[in-house]
């Protein structure tokens, strides 16, 4: 019996000693008994010795065979992003494993395996030009079960004397297509011929599209709404006839790019080995077709090379599939995001894992995913915080990302309009590399008018849509062009106030409001989902006046309709795109010109390329001003340059006389801005297109006060019901940190560290001064919503400018806190986005 030491899915710090039979390799997947469990597992290796008793040691209950190992650059990636991110091993790795697997043992895997290739496998054969010749010299006479399968194939025989002789043969371009299944049943071994006699160029697979639509992988990343048409398409498609040629999927042809594009095409092409690049391109500069011609070449130089390219949102990932499988139709792709369901997911997965995809795009968790042969990274939309994971292993698709391009040794390509601060930073002191493209590859970029909701009289008197908006979208409608509103919040309002006593519809289990829909006229909190309805009076006064207060996407789409009454209004948010495929058919819609005016939160601003948008509007984004996230401006000026990258990307170069006078007739494009500081530099620099300027502003504001990117972060996050034992818990944990600092330069080299005075509140945290090599841990805060379904929640900030002194502190606090055994639940969220 061999020790192996075996990683599990369960929340352990350590991975587990288990005997098996037999050595197992480094990276097999396996299921190992957990308690009452079987749970999955992962081999590190081979175990030296065992603290556990050789009697209590356990065997492993089964190897997953069918699946391969995984990798060493696989198991070294989890283990970093567990050791940087202070997770336990185990979590990481089912974060970044398909949950089917653990939920089915090894001969569920090796079922689902086999009936992966075996849908992939050809289901129809042909003869090539010259195989019926070789094939018929093969066969022997007395084969009459083979005769009979070429016979099916198209080659005719005449028998004479007892001998088959080939009498004639069917031109290739019309020879039928022999489906598998009814090669079966002419001989028992027909699939394994079949492959044989293709193998040696006697007969070529050939693909059924009808087949294709319903199996291929790309369309099982489609929402539900979309994968009913292609169903019903290729069921209804004409059928061919039996001697008609099947057709071939014809790749685009790239547009010629621009100098811009093609700079940075050729300095990405030739760069060797580990090179990060910052892809800085404003709102439709062809920052795609960058990546797409990047993946073409990467492709051709290897043909088992993968590329891995990532995107922010679900929603984005079935146009950027489209665009992918339209230049590479001949590739397979892989598909990977939580909205999958499980065995889907575990089918593209697969894919990936097989090297048998070698394109594939997903959301964050397709950064963890194992990709043998990757040779290519793109991040597009870097600065976008939905890469950073904010429950469970809270880690950064996108850093995870940049250091597996270190890892492998390949460029790594992170693009967006406003880059992250971090990012940009790094390109200023030559960590990555900047390429920009300062022009649209079409259209042009909208000219932005700041409206000043103090002189508008129609906002004056509490309107949503001021004058100069409302003309701006009249003057569109006549012109059959569409209008794009924004807004980041959802809902009719935000709360319902009584203006009598002051009462506000807060939620009972957590410290926010609960927010007025009035489809069905209910109170939903955004947080925990508690609902009520809308009591008819209030109660505390009994006022029947009760009012909404403040306003959200459905109350802009009620009054567009009322000032509207003649347009076609749609609205796309979290609450329209609750049901799988809404929010996609949505888009469909907007796409088709069968949306007017759409309204919605920031769904709507990201990466959508609607032609017939000329108008954007942003209704009162101001809260992004006096936020006390650090992040608040950045994340603001991101949303807006965004949602105005929407007007204008009509082509400006028409193809014919008719396209020409329709695009002179068509209006400028415009972003209008409804604010109450039209003279704040944000808003400035959002004027002018001017990222450098703003990024240099927040820059130097971010330096003065010793802001990330200029230090770095971490977060002990706890929470509990009860707020006495939470606060005893964080009591602990600072007194944990006094010693850790009061050791100095300990036996790990652990800096100083200092701790900041509270000043006799926790909210009233001093900064206390801080070393050359030091860090601060400041007093415990409640976090900005402080109670969310009935748990308290409270953080304590660490912050030090330098990552090794950081790394070395939480490695020593998390073990501190770790045998300290609090009934509190905690985590430190390392270079925390969110506070």
């Amino acid at each position: 019996m061999t020790l192996h030491r075996i990683a599990v899915d369960a929340p352990l710090w350590d991975a587990l000693d288990y005997v098996h039979a037999e050595t197992l390799p480094r990276g097999c997947l396996v299921r190992v008994p957990l308690g009452r469990q079987n749970v999955l597992g992962v081999v590190l290796g081979p175990a030296e010795g065992s603290t556990t008793p050789e009697a209590s040691l356990r065997a492993v209950s089964e190897v997953v065979s069918a699946l391969p190992a995984l990798d060493a650059d696989w198991l070294d990636l989890l283990q970093f992003a567990a050791a940087y991110y202070q997770r336990p091993l185990g979590e990481l790795m089912a974060a970044a494993l398909p949950t089917w697997l653990r939920h089915h043992g090894a001969a569920a895997a090796a079922k689902r395996v086999a009936a992966w290739h075996q849908r992939r496998e050809p289901q129809a054969f042909r003869l090539t030009p010259a195989g019926g010749a070789a094939l018929a010299q093969q066969l022997s006479p007395r084969h009459a079960a083979l005769w009979r399968l070429a016979a099916a194939l198209g080659l005719k025989t005449l028998q004479a004397a007892g001998a088959a002789t080939p009498a004639a043969l069917i031109h290739h371009d019309a020879a039928p297509r022999l489906q598998l299944d009814a090669a079966r049943k002419l001989h028992p071994k027909a699939a394994a011929l079949l492959r044989d006699w293709a193998a040696q160029g006697w007969v070529e697979a050939v693909r059924d599209v009808a087949q294709d639509v319903a199996q291929d992988l790309v369309r099982n990343a489609m929402p539900i709404a979309m994968r009913d048409v292609a169903h019903n398409e290729a069921l209804h498609a004409p059928q061919a006839k039996p001697n008609t040629p099947p057709p071939t999927q014809q790749a685009t042809l790239p547009p010629a790019l621009q100098a811009a594009q093609q700079a940075a095409v050729d300095a990405i092409r030739t760069a060797r080995g580990y090179a990060p690049f910052l892809l800085f391109g404003v709102t439709g500069s062809g920052k795609t077709e960058v990546y797409l011609q990047l993946a073409a070449h990467v492709l051709a130089q290897d043909p088992q090379a993968q590329v891995l390219v990532l995107t922010p949102e679900i929603n984005l990932t079935p146009q950027l599939v489209q665009r992918f499988a339209e230049r590479f139709p001949g590739e397979r792709l892989a598909v990977l995001h939580s909205g999958l369901a499980e065995a889907e997911r575990f089918d593209h997965w697969y894919a990936a894992h097989s090297g048998a995809a070698r394109i594939v795009l997903g959301t964050r968790l397709a950064a963890l995913a194992s990709l043998p042969q990757l040779a290519l990274i793109v991040v597009d939309e870097e600065h976008d915080a939905s890469y950073k994971q904010q429950e469970g292993a809270r880690y950064s698709a996108r850093d995870l990302a940049v250091w597996r391009a270190r890892q492998r040794g390949i460029a790594a390509v992170l693009g967006s309009a406003t880059p992250s601060l971090e990012s940009w930073r790094a390109a200023q002191r030559g960590r990555y590399r900047l390429l920009e493209l300062p022009e649209r590859a079409s259209g042009s970029l909208p000219a932005v008018r700041l409206l000043h909701a103090g002189q508008d009289p129609l906002l004056r008197q509490g309107g949503l849509i001021g004058q100069a908006l409302f003309e701006a979208i009249t003057r569109r409608l006549a012109r059959g062009e569409q209008s794009l509103l924004f807004l980041n919040r959802r809902g009719y309002a935000p709360v319902i106030r009584c203006p009598d006593c002051g009462w506000l519809s807060d939620c009972p289990h957590c410290d926010a409001h609960l927010v007025y829909h009035r489809t069905d006229r209910s109170l939903r909190c955004h947080h925990c989902g508690h609902r009520a309805a809308v009591p008819r009076a209030c109660p505390d006064c009994g006022s029947l006046d009760l009012q909404p207060l403040g306003r959200g996407t459905q109350r802009v789409e009620e009054a567009l309709a009322t000032l509207f009454p003649q347009a076609r209004i749609a609205r796309i948010d979290a609450d329209t795109a609750r049901r799988k495929g809404a929010a996609q058919a949505g888009f469909a819609q907007m796409h088709a010109g069968e949306v007017d005016i759409l309204v919605g939160t920031q769904m709507i601003t990201k990466g959508h390329d609607f032609q017939r948008v000329t108008l954007v509007a942003a209704l009162n984004p101001d809260a992004g001003l006096f936020t006390h996230d650090l992040r608040g401006p950045e994340r603001l000026f991101a949303q807006l340059m965004q949602a105005a990258g929407r007007a204008g990307r009509a082509d400006s170069r028409p193809a014919d006389i008719a396209c020409a006078d329709a695009a002179a007739s068509s209006s400028a494009p415009e972003m209008l801005v409804q604010t109450a500081y039209p003279e704040h530099g944000l808003y400035r620099a959002l004027v002018a297109h001017d990222y450098p300027g703003f990024a240099a502003r927040e820059l130097k504001e971010r330096q003065h006060g010793g802001m990330p990117p200029f230090s770095h972060q971490a977060l002990l996050r706890a929470e509990h019901k009860k707020p006495e034992v939470l606060d005893a818990f964080l009591a602990q944990a600072i007194q944990l940190a006094a010693a850790i600092a009061s050791a100095g330069q300990g036996s790990a080299g652990l800096p100083q560290a200092s701790l900041a005075p509270s000043g006799g509140e926790a909210g009233n945290a001093g900064f206390g001064g801080r070393t050359p090599t030091g860090l601060m841990v400041y007093p415990p805060v409640p976090a900005s919503l402080a109670r969310v379904a009935d748990v308290h929640r409270t953080h304590v900030l660490v912050e030090g400018s330098s990552r090794a002194a950081l790394q070395d502190f939480l490695v020593r606090w998390r073990g501190a806190l770790q045998q300290a055994k609090a009934r509190v639940r905690w985590a430190i969220d390392v270079d925390p986005t969110e506070f």
